[in-house]
């Protein structure tokens, strides 16, 4: 598989933000979201052998694994690589975009999934029925940067009941909205979704690996 990193950090998202991780960050995707802060993950990378990307976790002692990207299931070799982190111990983590198709996934592995909202330019990408391929482990992201994209985000978690499904995260982009303006409308409107900001972020602002 082709790998742009591997680093060692804190998990700065979803359900398991907080918590020492080792992030695989494979190579490629195809969006190409305005928001993006990974997109020297397009190109390039290494190819290595998934024993090698086995090996150089294990080396890093660290028991929560995330695959990222990109986008991860862009590559064939990412299915293999979650079910054997799984075999090897290590609560395992996805990030993906919900543009391709979740069935095949492991279901040892916690999805978090990133719907794709208006101002990314990406929606109509959205695979509206990896949704029913969800487990009440896995978790739903919306990225906000508008109240434009909170309108479309709230009327999808209600008109298709998605917090019934699993847990959903409604997260500001980076520079682009205010966090406690975020705040004020989840509450407003009693929406049944947890906040999140990117601990990564607010520790490290946006240097890469981390």
């Amino acid at each position: 598989m082709r790998i742009t990193e591997i680093f060692h950090s804190l998990q700065g998202e979803a359900d398991a933000v907080g918590w020492p991780t080792v992030f695989v960050r494979l190579t490629g995707c195809p969006l190409r979201c305005n928001y993006c802060d990974t997109a020297y993950a397009f190109h390039g990378g290494r190819k290595v052998e998934q024993d090698q990307v086995v090996a150089d976790i294990a080396a890093l002692g660290t028991h929560h694994v995330c695959v990222t990207g990109g986008e991860p299931l862009a590559q064939p070799a990412c299915l293999p690589l979650l079910s054997t982190l799984c075999d090897a111990g290590h609560a395992v983590s996805l990030e993906t975009s919900g543009a391709l198709n979740i069935a095949p996934v492991d279901p040892r592995v916690t999805i978090v999934m990133d719907l794709k909202t208006p101002a990314s330019g990406e929606h109509e990408r959205n695979r509206w029925e990896n949704i029913e391929h969800l487990k009440p482990s896995d978790q739903l992201k919306f990225v906000v940067c508008s109240r434009a994209d909170y309108e479309w985000a709230r009327d999808a978690v209600t008109s298709r009941a998605l917090a019934d499904r699993c847990q959903v995260l409604f997260s500001p982009a980076w520079g682009e909205l205010e966090p406690a303006e975020l705040a004020a409308w989840i509450l407003a409107d009693r929406l049944p979704v947890r906040f999140q900001l990117q601990l990564h972020k607010v520790l490290w602002g946006n240097e890469p690996g981390r």
